[in-house]
């Protein structure tokens, strides 16, 4: 038989055993999937709306002071004043516990007071409304502060951002390609497991002593997952785009690297995992474990520099936080394939890959020697 036609049999072969494997189509399209909506909907719903925030005023005891702060506080527009007329301390405290306000500010007491007061649910302390209601007061008392000293500000900050691509990067397409490297990453680890199981039943054996060619059987196998890894890409990139509005602004050829080499690399731990998993179960347990703890450090949701500083360096080692890296390079960000940043990530999973397939095939054939003798 001719080295096409054992390609195209051993193609169909691999493609029938995926699509009857009910575990690679949850993890490699439905679990991406529903995961991806879920975090959309949590945390993009309201991204293009303007910060605002609903506040009670306590000023029991008006005098100048207050006054002025007061007439200050109104001219901010993104706080919403509850009431137009201020109200007792304890009625503002009974609205923040009961959250029908984001929080209370004590105006000063007297003229010579010199504090004022912000008051927040102690369940919201650490939330971003009111760690932004903070700032804003914050800044305001500088300034404050400034004016009441009679000094003019000498110095202002501008806020600038520049990367090596051309586009600026929203939460929506964050997640986005975040999502569609953990996807890939999944069913490359996932993939490998009807090794086990031929493995198991001696099938690889029975493979082995016959004419089939095992380069082109592993060949094959390799086509059909990138094949899938490309499905993929397409419908999670589908969804994002035309139900969550994310924008990609893509380098094909930047792309192209980097999908094969993270694609290759993911397979290439499947690879590893399977060499050493006597069961089905044994595989998913690694699989799993492995999967959990790359989704949540590797900086698929969350950015990884919002992560604790101890619990980065582990991040910057892991494959899935290179190639999300990537991959946001080269789908949102429109990165040259030139750029050194994209081949630092690049240069990292090559690594990866090497190494896991290396070890594999290092525990593949002492098991194939020990079966011998």
């Amino acid at each position: 038989m001719g080295s096409f036609n054992q390609f195209k049999k051993m193609f169909s072969t691999h493609l029938k055993l995926t699509i009857r494997e009910k575990q690679a189509w949850f993890w490699g399209i439905f679990f991406p999937v529903i995961l991806m909506v879920v975090f959309m909907v949590i945390f993009t719903g309201d991204s293009d709306d303007e910060f605002s925030s609903e506040i009670a005023i306590v000023n029991e005891q008006p005098n100048p002071t207050s006054d002025m702060v007061l007439n200050q506080i109104k001219q901010i527009e993104i706080l919403d004043i509850k009431s137009d007329e201020t109200v007792s301390r304890a009625q503002a405290e009974d609205w923040v516990k009961e959250k029908e306000v984001d929080a209370a500010i004590i105006l000063p007491e007297s003229a010579d007071a010199t504090s004022i007061t912000l008051i927040v649910n102690k369940e919201n302390e650490q939330g971003v409304t009111a760690q932004a209601l903070s700032g804003i007061l914050d800044k305001f008392i500088q300034q404050a502060n400034l004016f009441v000293a009679g000094a003019t500000p000498t110095y202002e900050m501008k806020f600038e951002s520049i990367s090596s691509g051309s586009t600026e990067l929203s939460y929506t397409d964050f997640l986005l390609t975040g999502m569609i490297a953990l996807a890939i990453a999944q069913g490359g680890m996932f993939g490998m497991i009807d090794l086990v199981e031929m493995r198991r039943k001696g099938l690889l054996k029975r493979l082995r002593m016959t004419p089939a060619n095992m380069g082109i059987f592993g060949l094959s196998d390799m086509t059909m997952r990138l094949l899938f890894s490309i499905v993929q890409i397409i419908l999670l990139s589908l969804i994002g785009v035309f139900v969550f509005g994310a924008n990609l602004y893509i380098n094909f050829l930047s792309l192209l690297v980097v999908f094969l080499i993270g694609a290759l690399t993911f397979n290439a731990l499947g690879y590893f995992f399977s060499s050493f998993s006597k069961t089905t179960e044994a595989y998913m347990g690694m699989a799993n474990i492995v999967n959990f703890l790359m989704m949540f450090l590797s900086g698929v949701f969350f950015p990884v520099e919002t992560m604790p500083g101890w619990l980065q360096p582990l991040s910057n080692v892991l494959p899935l936080t290179h190639f999300a890296e990537a991959l946001r390079q080269s789908m949102a960000y429109e990165t040259s394939l030139f750029s050194s940043t994209l081949w630092l990530g690049i240069g990292t999973l090559v690594l990866w890959g090497v190494v896991a397939f290396t070890a594999g095939a290092l525990l593949y054939k002492r098991k194939s020697i020990v079966a011998v003798r």
